[in-house]
């Protein structure tokens, strides 16, 4: 019991970092879209590649190696082609729907 309340938790609280890493995406690309008067959408492979670019190329040759060599175009690359926002959010509620606890039933003498 105890420990099922503590990876309840741990999701929410990753729940939490991936809404706010959204919320981030979304502003920096709300800014971007004003400032140039056009729709500016960063895809998550370009934000990840303009924070640390050493580590996505680290990511490919790890899932090439550990997992299967074709795993990075069909599965991996189209993710990264995608909005970062909309995946931060999409993984948020991953996160939410995992750590989710049913409200308790009030008890037999609730009115």
């Amino acid at each position: 019991m105890f420990r099922m309340r503590i990876v309840e938790g741990v999701f929410r609280l990753l729940s939490a970092l991936a809404l706010l890493a959204a919320i981030v995406a979304g502003t920096l690309d709300s800014i971007q879209s004003v400032s140039a008067s056009s729709v500016r959408l960063t895809s998550l492979g370009n934000a990840w590649l303009n924070l640390a670019p050493e580590s996505l190329t680290f990511a490919e040759i790890s899932a090439g190696t550990y997992i299967s060599p074709d795993i990075w175009r069909p599965f991996v690359a189209p993710v990264l082609a995608q909005p970062a926002f909309a995946v931060f959010l999409v993984i948020a509620l991953i996160f939410w729907m995992a750590g989710y606890r049913r409200p308790r039933f009030a008890g037999r003498f609730s009115a």
